[in-house]
């Protein structure tokens, strides 16, 4: 079977261990342990005996829940099939463009959805130094951008760039960053919007980020109108079975996708298992308790094992390097103790020295911990 380019695999993985998949421990995927909220299981539940009906085309009540828990107009926001169907609308769109950066190393669906549109991509790589990734952005002579990120006052600030080289051009970045867990300030990504001619910011993660402590481009949405949000309700709510996500942005711009796609793309459980999980506050709210303690003893576990250096991380993920071959111990770990963890071999810049774990419970963390300390 094939190697998989995405976490999540457990068909995959229990083939490799010789088990049935769900007795693989999985920290491959980054998705919460907490859910899914009850709240959802009992709307999904409540809403089979509308299986017989079409979903409602404008998807109505889910765009209104999403515009009270935004406090935007529904007409800035539209549901998709995971934000992975979203993201390939957004791919259309960038192909039209001279030309895309990415900061990387980037998620691998980036370059799947530009590729499928022959879109140029240019290569903006953060860099790894003494074991942090560096606040300073150097984009390489190949990729023809000065698009950088430097420091000041121990912020990330997102310089200017010089001359007009980007008003043709799209950026695609995710905050928090993903593999590496970084978290750009808002005010850091706003001067983009200024040099690029459309600006999408993959916000995957965002919604783990305490609400004190985000840093959402979503307050400022309504002023740009080159500006896309992409969310995910399926990581925090861990619902990742049903493909639920949404992007923010102009109305003309949201109109004109839903033209490309084909109709009907959330199902009606979805739909109603969003609707439920949005009003959810005692479910965020134990979330947002849960993360911060969980992934100070998962880093601090990782930091003390010899070979294995963890970056520190805004989201619900740890990328560790390693001194020894990550796709090798992945196998191990699969093979000795049944446990799944992401190497980052389709991350190109990481290669095989590098491998990420999403945040688990403590009682989970802890079999991970001892798991890599024997091997």
């Amino acid at each position: 079977m094939r190697q998989p380019a995405h976490g999540g695999n457990l068909a995959w993985a229990a083939a490799l261990a010789g088990c049935p998949p769900d007795a693989i421990l999985d920290f491959s995927a980054s998705i919460s342990p907490l859910g899914p909220p009850n709240s959802a299981i009992a709307a999904i539940q409540s809403q089979i005996g509308n299986l017989k009906h079409y979903p409602d085309p404008n998807y109505s009540e889910l765009r209104l829940a999403l515009s009270h828990f935004h406090q935007l107009p529904p007409e800035w926001i539209l549901p998709g099939n995971g934000s992975a169907e979203l993201l390939t609308l957004i791919g259309r769109e960038l192909a039209q463009l001279a030309a895309t950066t990415l900061i990387t190393p980037a998620f691998g669906d980036y370059y799947r959805t530009l590729r499928a549109y022959n879109a140029k991509v240019l290569e903006c790589p953060l860099s790894l130094v003494t074991g942090h990734w560096s606040l300073v952005l150097t984009c390489t002579e190949r990729s023809r951008s000065s698009v950088a990120v430097g420091a000041a006052s121990g912020r990330e600030v997102l310089t200017k760039d010089k001359g007009q080289r980007t008003k043709d051009k799209g950026l695609l970045l995710n905050n928090p960053h993903n593999p590496t867990g970084k978290l750009f300030s808002r005010d850091s990504i706003l001067p983009y919007l200024e040099q690029f001619a459309l600006v999408v910011v993959d916000e995957a993660f965002m919604d783990f980020v305490p609400p004190n402590e985000e840093q959402s481009l979503i307050p400022v949405v309504q002023e740009y109108a080159n500006l896309v949000i992409l969310r995910s309700l399926t990581k925090f709510y861990s619902l990742p079975g049903l493909r639920l996500g949404y992007a923010i942005a102009h109305p003309d711009c949201l109109a004109k996708w839903q033209l490309w796609r084909d109709p009907w793309p959330v199902n009606t459980l979805a739909a109603a298992a969003a609707i439920a999980a949005l009003q959810d506050t005692e479910f965020q709210q134990q979330t947002w308790a849960w993360l911060p303690p969980a992934r100070n003893q998962l880093f601090q576990g990782l930091a003390k094992i010899p070979g294995l250096q963890p970056q520190a991380s805004a989201a619900n993920f740890l990328l560790v390097e390693s001194q020894k071959s990550t796709s090798q111990l992945q196998q191990q770990l699969l093979k000795h103790h049944q446990i799944l963890i992401r190497d980052c071999l389709s991350f190109q810049e990481l290669g095989d020295r590098f491998f990420r774990v999403a945040v688990r419970s403590h009682s989970d963390n802890q079999r991970l911990l001892t798991a890599l300390s024997g091997e």
